[in-house]
Order: C-alpha cells, then structure tokens, then sequence
C-alpha cells in the first residue's frame, strides 16, 4: 500500500533539541483551534472528555499552541503509559539498523526453547503488531480477570518478561490481533538480551541513542527486579518531549541532519496490521493508525495521553490527561477535532 509522505523539517526552522521554536495557528483556524482547547481545559468537557492536563501542538517543526490545566505546566512529566510501546518500537528499530535484531525472525526467548514448543514460531514482526496468538487479558478494570494488572502490580511484577512470555497459545501465531502490553515486555527483554544490557546499561543506551539527541531530557523510564525496561506502560515524559518522539516519526527518523531511525522503520511502525473486526481501531507496529485522520498515526496510552502524527498538517499534537475509561472515544474523537480545525 502507499502511505502519505513524510514532511522534512523545514530550512528555516531549528530543530527543538534545545528549546521549541516558536509559532501560531494559521489565522483562518485560530478561532477555531482556541474553542477546542477553551472546551478540553474548561468545566463543561469533565462529564466528556475527564481531565486534560496538557496539550502541545506541533506545527512545521514550531510550537504553535500550548495549554496546561491548573497545577501542571511545561516543566511537569506526565504518564506514558502505553505511549512507551511507541518507543519501545524505536528502541527495536535502532537495534535492526545494527544488524543485531531481524524482526522476521523467531523471538529470542528463553520460555520458548524446548523441542516442539509452538510459540518458537513468533517472530518479532507478529509481537509488534500485537498478533503473536499469546493469551494475554488486556483489562484495566480492577475486579475483572486481568494479566496486564497482575504482570504490573502483582505476581508479575518482578519479571514481566518472563510473566507474559509463560502465557500458553491462544490462536495460531498470526491469525489473531490482540493488544497486549505483555507483548511489548518480551520484545522489551529482547532488546536487552541483543544487547547484553539491562537495568541502568540499558538505559543508558536508551539516552545515549535516542533521548540525548532528540534533546528529551526529561525522560524517565522504568524498569522491573530483573533489569527489563518496562516498555508496555513506563516512560515518563514532559509533553514539549513527547512532542520530539512525535516529531522524530513526522520527520521520519532523521534528526538534524542526521537518520536517527532509518525510513523504512518509521513506514514499517504505520503500516496497517491485518485484523480481525475489533473495538479499537488500526493499528501498525506498535503505533495506532487514523486518530487525526487519514495518514495520521499516534502513541496512545491509557486515561487518554496521545502522541499524534499528522502528516498532512505537518503536525504533532500531544495530549495529557485523566480520562476514565468509558470515555477513551471522546478523547479520541476530541484529538481528532483538534487536528480537523487546523483543516479548516
């Protein structure tokens, strides 16, 4: 399939890897982009949209609009929760740029080494576009069955590699899509087992690779007893940082002058996954598809935190917040809106 073509950074604009530049909406849309932040930061959106704590927008490599609710602001992190599957993508993608990981080739996990185990057969490709076939209960509601809260918060905690790596088969591998943030935990350990690094060596890979030159210093990410980045839910973030990871896809993988990723990577992240029928939308490899409209792809996380790429619009926009989890559509639908009235 062809996908939309990616913007460059343009000439006159500095890369943010000091300081955003900085701009406006468009005057024929400014009207329309303060009502939809007006709404998101005011009383009438909390029985909608819950809390909106931060809001960055990106434009031609500019800051053109920023918003904080009362008691946030620029220099505050914010959650990844899930957004940290979109990075964890990157980390793979430097890693294939290496030549020390092969997506199509079988995952190297040690639950999966005796003779005649069928799980041997998932690659990485079928983990990051969340079709390994593993059973995994992706369920954030606390009395209902869950693996994702067990793997974070109870008897997987530890080692959430090794938790979502014992799952047994649920579906042939690849005949069945199921987000599961067990999934991006054993490409997680993946990642370090290619490198020999955990814990703190890992994280200085992380720096060194990909937040030192996108200059996101504020990046916080955590890791569990056994040194495995948690790479499902933890990375946290300024929102203007958020912003440089968003802008680094929209770029697609150079930074300065320089690829940071290579191209195909960033394709690779928004091309469509097949799917059966399902309540969550497309979705590529390890990145949400469509959010902003047609071409747009995002790092989405949990209580509403999206990374978007638009690049139609030349465009990023981030949004923080606390959203329960009846209303994720309206969240959705509201980042949506916000990209739409710079259409107008």
């Amino acid at each position: 399939m062809s996908l939309p073509l990616l913007p460059p950074q343009p000439a006159d604009v500095a890369w943010p890897t000091e300081a955003w530049p900085l701009g406006e909406p468009p005057q024929a849309c400014a009207g329309e982009v303060a009502r939809r932040l007006d709404y998101a930061f005011g009383p009438d959106s909390l029985a909608d949209l819950g809390e909106t704590h931060a809001v960055v927008v990106i434009q031609g490599g500019r800051l053109v609009a920023e918003r904080y609710g009362a008691g946030f602001g620029p220099d505050r992190t914010y959650p990844s929760w899930s957004m940290a599957k979109s990075i964890t993508q990157a980390l793979a993608g430097l890693l294939v740029a290496d030549g020390k990981l092969d997506v199509q080739a079988p995952a190297d996990v040690p639950e999966w080494r005796a003779p005649g185990d069928p799980r041997a057969a998932i690659t990485l490709d079928l983990l990051l576009r969340m079709s390994s076939g593993l059973a995994f209960v992706e369920d954030y509601v606390p009395e209902h069955p869950s693996d994702v809260i067990a793997m974070l918060f109870g008897e997987g905690r530890a080692d959430v590699a090794h938790f979502a790596a014992s799952q047994p088969l649920e579906h042939a591998p690849g005949g069945f899509w199921s987000y599961s943030s067990g999934t991006t935990n054993i490409v997680s350990r993946a990642l370090s087992q290619a490198l020999d690094a955990y814990g703190p060596d890992f994280e200085a890979f992380m720096r060194q690779r990909l937040f030192e030159p996108l200059g996101m210093a504020s990046a916080s990410p955590k890791f569990d007893a056994a040194g495995t980045f948690i790479g499902s839910s933890y990375c946290f973030c300024t929102a203007r940082d958020f912003a440089r990871f968003g802008l680094l896809y929209l770029r697609g993988g150079a930074w300065d002058g320089r690829p940071l990723l290579p191209a195909a990577w960033v394709d690779y992240a928004r091309t469509p996954t097949w799917q059966q029928p399902n309540d969550e939308g497309p979705y590529g490899a390890h990145w949400w598809l469509g959010i902003a409209g047609p071409g747009s792809f995002s790092a989405n996380g949990y209580e509403g935190q999206y990374t978007a790429v638009v690049p139609d619009l030349d465009m990023v926009i981030v949004r923080h917040g606390k959203t329960p989890l009846d209303r994720k559509p309206a969240a959705k639908a509201w980042v949506g809106a916000l990209a739409q009235a710079f259409r107008t």
